[in-house]
Parts: C-alpha cells; sequence; structure tokens
C-alpha cells in the first residue's frame, strides 16, 4: 500500500503506561509506512485516539478527547479521528454509534494494521457510516519497534499483556484477554536499545508482572528477567510497577534486595485488607497475611517505599470492614498511597453483587483514607530533613527558580518531585545528590551537594 508523503498523524495517548507503550508502538508503524509524525493534534491531517476505558472517569477523558478533537474536525482543521484502545475494545458495538465524530474505531488487535486503517478513513467516501476494524484481541502485537514519547532518560518496558486475575471489580481481562508474556531475550534486547538511546530509568510494567513468565516458563520468572536487565550497560534504575502480592516470591524479595540497580519502590495494588471483600474481589489473603508480607519485604528492604491502591465502597461493604481498612493503612504506613471510591463497571460480576453502596458512602470513605494519607507524606517528609537523597534531573521550574527530579521513591507521573538548588546547573537526565532542607506539601527540598 502506498501513503500519501504529505499526510501528517498525531497520537493522543490516555491512560496508564502500558497504553502508552502502545501508542509508541503505533508511532513506529505509521513513521515507518511513511506517515510524518507531529505533535500537535491541529496541525495533523489524522489524529488517533488511543483510550482508556477501565473506570467511568478514565472513560469520560477519553469521551472528551474525543469530542473535542470532533470541533477540530469540524473547523477543518483536521480530517480524520481514528479511536482504539481499551474504549474502543470494550464498546466496539456502539462506539461509532454513540460518538458520530469518529472516522474509523479500531481494536487493539488491529494496531499492527494502524497505517492502512488510518489511510482509509482520510479515503472514508460515506461519512455517515464510520470503519470499524475488530480482530481477535490477542492478535496486538507484544514485541516490536517504538517511538519514544517518555523523556529521553526514561522508559517503559512492557513485559506482558493481559490478565489472568479475573479480580471481580475489574474489566481489563474482557478487555485485553488473557495473559500472555514476552520471552526475556526479546525484552533484554528491547531495553539494550532504549539504554543505547540514553534511557537511565527503566520501568518494568505489566497488568501484572509479578505473574511474568508463568506462560512461557511455567513458574513467576521475574527475578530472572530482572537478573539479566541488571546486566545492561547504561542503566542505573530499574523500577518494577504493578506487583501482585500472591506472586511475590521469596527469590524476587532477594533479587530487588539485593540489585543495586534494582530502585527500592515497590508498588503493591492491595485494593482491600478484609479477608470476606477480598475474597468477593476474587483476590486471596487477609490483614494478617498482607501485612507478614510487607514486613518481609521491609527486612530485606529495610528502606523501601511501599505504593498501593484501595478501593473504598466496594459492594457490601460494611463500616467495621472499611474500618479495618482505615487501620490497616495507619498500621503501615504506605508512604505512596492511592485511594479510590469504587466504580460499577458493566460486564464484571461485582456489578451485579448485592449491596451496592452509595456515591456519598463511597467517596467519604475514601476522603477519609486520603486525608491521613496527607499526614503520613508529610511525616515522611519531615524525616527526609538532613538526608541525602540520589535525584533524577527532570528541569528547571521557573516559577520555582530551582530544579527538579525524582528520587527512587517517586515512579514518573504518578509521584511527585524533589525541588533543589544548585551551583552548577544539572541537565535532565543527570543524577545528583541532593541534601533535604525542607518540605513544601508532599515534596522535598533541598541542594544538590557538590561531588
Amino acid at each position: 500500500m502506498v501513503i500519501n508523503m504529505n499526510q501528517k498523524v498525531a497520537v493522543v495517548s490516555l491512560g496508564c503506561a502500558k497504553n502508552q507503550v502502545d501508542a509508541e508502538m503505533l508511532l513506529f508503524t505509521l513513521r515507518e509506512k511513511g506517515f510524518e509524525i507531529v505533535g500537535a493534534p491541529e496541525d495533523a491531517d489524522a489524529v488517533i485516539v488511543n483510550t482508556c476505558g477501565f473506570i467511568d472517569s478514565a472513560k469520560q477523558e477519553s469521551i472528551d478527547e474525543i469530542i473535542e478533537l470532533g470541533e477540530l474536525k469540524r473547523e477543518g482543521k483536521i480530517k480524520a479521528i481514528v479511536v482504539t484502545g481499551c474504549l474502543a475494545e470494550r464498546y466496539q458495538d456502539e462506539i461509532t454509534q454513540q460518538l458520530y465524530e469518529i472516522d474509523a474505531a479500531v481494536g487493539i488487535g488491529a494496531n499492527a494494521q494502524i497505517a492502512e486503517i488510518v489511510e482509509k478513513a482520510l479515503g472514508r467516501i460515506d461519512e455517515n457510516e464510520a470503519l470499524e476494524f475488530f480482530p481477535n484481541k490477542l492478535d496486538l502485537p507484544l514485541d516490536g519497534g517504538r517511538v519514544q514519547s517518555t523523556p529521553f532518560y526514561t522508559a517503559y518496558l512492557k513485559i506482558a499483556e493481559g490478565c489472568d486475575n479475573k479480580c471481580t471489580f475489574c474489566a481489563i481481562p474482557m478487555i485485553r484477554g488473557k495473559f500472555r508474556s514476552r520471552k526475556i531475550e526479546s525484552l533484554v534486547d528491547e531495553a539494550k536499545r532504549l539504554a543505547a538511546q540514553g534511557v537511565r530509568e527503566l520501568n518494568v510494567i505489566a497488568q501484572d508482572t509479578t505473574r511474568y513468565g508463568e506462560d512461557l516458563y511455567g513458574e513467576p520468572s521475574l527475578d530472572k528477567l530482572l537478573t539479566e536487565l541488571c546486566k545492561i550497560d547504561g542503566l542505573h534504575w530499574i523500577r518494577v510497577l504493578y506487583c501482585y502480592p500472591d506472586s511475590i516470591t521469596d527469590s524476587l524479595i532477594d533479587v530487588m534486595a539485593n540489585e543495586d540497580k534494582i530502585v527500592k519502590y515497590i508498588d503493591l495494588p492491595l485494593q482491600h485488607c478484609n479477608s470476606e471483600i477480598l475474597r468477593k474481589m476474587h483476590r486471596r489473603g487477609d490483614r494478617e497475611s498482607l501485612t507478614a508480607l510487607l514486613h518481609k519485604i521491609k527486612n530485606k528492604m529495610p528502606n523501601v517505599i511501599f505504593r498501593s491502591t484501595f478501593i473504598t465502597g466496594f459492594p457490601g461493604e460494611t463500616p467495621e470492614q472499611f474500618e479495618e481498612l482505615a487501620e490497616f493503612a495507619k498500621e503501615i504506613n504506605f508512604q505512596r498511597l492511592g485511594c479510590f471510591a469504587y466504580s460499577q463497571e458493566e460486564g464484571t460480576p461485582a456489578a451485579k453483587m448485592p449491596g451496592q453502596l452509595d456515591d456519598e458512602t463511597k467517596q467519604r470513605r475514601a476522603d477519609i483514607i486520603m486525608e491521613h494519607q496527607q499526614t503520613v507524606m508529610a511525616s515522611y517528609c519531615e524525616g527526609l530533613i538532613g538526608t541525602e537523597l540520589e535525584v533524577l534531573v527532570e528541569g528547571f521550574d521557573r516559577i520555582a527558580g530551582c530544579w527538579y527530579g525524582r528520587s527512587y521513591a517517586d515512579a514518573p507521573e504518578v509521584d511527585g518531585c524533589v525541588f533543589f538548588t544548585a551551583e552548577d546547573a544539572p541537565e535532565p537526565g543527570d543524577f545528583v545528590t541532593v541534601k533535604i532542607t525542607d518540605y513544601m506539601g508532599c515534596d522535598p527540598i533541598g541542594e544538590a551537594v557538590a561531588r
């Protein structure tokens, strides 16, 4: 197929980092097929919206973006809107009927054909009928080239796709399909290419990173993958996100504790601690077992940063069960914590459970957790005063008049920053040592230490 070499395309990617990697692969395919990639939608002939469809707020963000791009289309600034990602995959039977701005709706299994689909959308003759492409979602490419969209010094490495956990509140398995790991050799090759391009921080992601390798190697193999990644020259930080507590093995803890390149930061979306609520969520464990796991990790990594997410207001959650969750949060003092009111997602088992709570109760409970979290964060920052942190420089804040970056305690885009002054101006991507002198809100403040 011959692509008009004058055609320009932009990609708007919404939602999680896993979606962002998909968008980077779309960009690579488009560029290889002859499209010119532009950053601003208004400069493009066609705009691809890589949507999120996980919970109501994410779905609404995707819908709002499509409607806004529709305005640009009506003004004649763009010619076609192509929608892919989770929202398109989840609502393939209705998305083009509900959003008439769309020229083509694309399931994730068609991502490898994105260039041909964009060309067809730009040449669409029947304005009253959008194009639709929904092959098997398992056809989504796991390997391939990428156009890095993150700052040059940091990148994501998606090690698997899909999920087999079947949590009753979650639509991801029906959207993304079964869990599929990539081979260690492929991941190491990709990580080496990223390091050669200047990536210093590698963020390992999947729907469930700790299940990595079970389908290929017959056992959880994240420990083996991390060991190989740590051998790559140029990588300075390796961060593991989206861990599932059931699959954290002693071997994985040992590798994370003993490898210097692996930052001591564990993202464990626990969701709850009450055994009955966890059972209803189709998750195992209870407060006692989760506490024991966290203590085991901390014994091996005393300076570990725990990040987690909780869900309040799950169907049937009693005041006593919520109180247990609140007490658990206070006991552990997670340095990083997000708490979300339960979202009743159609098509999930939890949506049909009795005991659905009203939105006000769900949100009030989430607010209580997060109010306490502010005191935890303040205490954490206060405890940093007088200590030194290694910081990955990200830029200069002209309003604050100082530099900013992230420590090992700060995952990109989800956590905070460290603000600091420096006599010798660093460059983005540099690592500097910062002595912490104060904090503002939840962000430490300090000064770079000469080395």
